[in-house]
């Protein structure tokens, strides 16, 4: 099994780890309303997806942990579609923890059928 290497924690919503080949974001709030604060976090996120995208071309995964997490506004899944776009469609941008609430609101937005959903993120990151 690979080992877990804990990075700095990149932003105050969200810690970043390596776990073997793959980047996995994990949130560690409940909500992601706020829109200067989703703002924020998006900007992030882009960079560290830039920042790791030859990573991701050669077999890492990007993961969104969102275990943690019930409510998220609507700009939050503009960025979820943004990083979809970046990374490329498929199992290379994976989502995953995500709860009945956000299952709900993905089926509604049909986004469950565009982004690569793995129930936990064991799943996220089992070798392919």
């Amino acid at each position: 099994m690979a080992k877990d290497t804990a990075i700095t924690p990149a932003d105050p919503c969200f810690t970043v780890e390596d776990v073997g080949s793959h980047v996995v974001v994990t949130f560690t709030t409940d909500a992601l309303t706020n829109p200067l604060e989703v703002e924020r976090i998006g900007h992030k996120l882009y960079l560290l997806a830039d920042e790791n995208r030859q990573r991701v071309a050669g077999g890492c995964r990007f993961v969104i942990d969102f275990v943690k997490v019930r409510y998220f506004a609507s700009q939050a899944i503009g960025i979820l579609l943004t990083l979809n776009k970046k990374l490329g469609r498929g199992p290379a941008f994976t989502v995953c923890g995500v709860g009945p609430q956000l299952t709900q609101l993905l089926r509604i937005t049909r986004l469950d059928q565009v982004l690569t959903i793995a129930p936990t993120r064991e799943e996220a990151v089992k070798s392919s």
